[in-house]
């Protein structure tokens, strides 16, 4: 079974799949839910990790600079 745990009150979860070793994190925000690889083995660092990232989207949400979809420019970089 996969393991997952909360921060922030509930609103970030840090998750790690069964077949990985690395762990994810994911927050709903501005109405979708939004996922991040940590890209961290430990998950000491994957939550402080989680807890930048999520900060971040809501200074980018505050800011107007939040994007809501990917855009041709983003596909590209993929």
């Amino acid at each position: 079974m996969a393991e997952k745990h909360t921060i922030l009150g509930g609103k970030v979860h840090v998750y790690q799949r069964e077949t990985g070793t690395k762990w994810q994190c994911s927050a709903y925000l501005d109405g979708r839910n939004r996922r991040v690889s940590t890209k961290e083995t430990s998950l000491t660092r994957a939550k402080d990790f989680a807890e930048d990232w999520y900060l971040e989207l809501r200074a980018k949400k505050a800011s107007g600079e939040l994007l809501s979809e990917r855009t041709f420019g983003v596909l590209e970089l993929c």
